[in-house]
């Protein structure tokens, strides 16, 4: 299996994993020209692509599905909220109905030879998901857009050798910014998105002896930075019950707007 983000924050976002014969995208939220520019440096093209998974049909998750779907009839797939959202949603222009596919949260589906799984989550959203996708012994979970986790999050998403992992803001940050009130309550509370912080506390309660990299996504373009995230869920990590093995696990924070570091895990 290999693993990228061609981009992640609040300006859109975008997740590819694929094996050897199957290549899909965990959203859409950036450009069609972006999107092919980050199959080209993969060595692939939009015709490559299997599928479209959607978490959620916040326009950071699903700008560029319209052209994608419209230019290479590519399937997405979605909850039955999130699909009744996105054929509701002027922004990405029609798509014809039958290019998306339903999925059931909690039940498996496939996809060439990926099995992939939706968990429900508290965004405020219509229907909201995160993934996990598994390709023989080898699980990437993919879980953005959070606000919090419980421990039937924690069971789904467990046991993963990839953890792509949102790390949306510092809380002080946001705190002092110049958000409204409104909107830096929402961004707090359990349907907004994870701190720093409480992206370490989560990746410790995912941690396992299977893990080999933690992707860091979702940056908050105005309450975070690259380095302040790094260093906190580090730090947060170094305290907690795994400390002494986090210099075991590569970190890295998923670029905002070109391709990140490309991780491959022997299948």
């Amino acid at each position: 299996m290999r693993v990228t983000s061609f981009a992640s924050g609040s300006s859109g976002n975008c997740v590819f994993a694929g094996s050897e014969n199957t290549h899909i995208l965990i959203d859409a939220g950036i450009s069609a020209k972006k999107i092919e520019n980050g199959l080209k440096e993969l060595e692939l093209t939009g015709k490559d692509l299997n599928g479209i998974l959607v978490t959620h049909e916040h326009i950071d998750h699903i700008s560029g599905i319209g052209v994608m779907a419209r230019r290479y009839q590519v399937p997405i797939y979605a909850t039955r909220g999130t699909k009744n959202a996105i054929l509701n949603a002027k922004s990405v222009g029609k798509i014809e109905e039958d290019l998306i596919q339903e999925i059931v949260p909690e039940q498996d589906f496939f996809i060439g030879d990926l099995v992939l799984n939706a968990t429900p989550i508290w965004h405020d959203a219509a229907e909201p998901v995160c993934y996990t996708v598994k390709k023989g012994k080898k699980k990437l979970a993919v879980a953005t857009d959070l606000g919090d986790y419980n421990e039937h999050i924690v069971e789904k998403l467990k046991d993963s050798d990839i953890l792509y992992i949102e790390a949306n803001h510092d809380v002080k940050m946001l705190e002092v910014g110049p958000y409204p009130y409104y909107l830096k309550q929402r961004i707090l509370g359990r349907h907004g998105h994870l701190s720093n912080e409480r992206a370490g506390q989560f990746i410790e309660q995912l941690w396992n002896d299977k893990l080999e990299h933690i992707f860091l996504g979702h940056l908050s373009k105005e309450n975070n930075f690259e380095e302040l995230a790094y260093e906190t869920v580090k730090l947060e990590l170094e305290n907690s019950s795994v400390g002494k093995r986090v210099k075991e696990v590569p970190i890295q924070v998923a670029r905002r707007d070109c391709l990140s570091e490309l991780i491959y895990i022997n299948e």
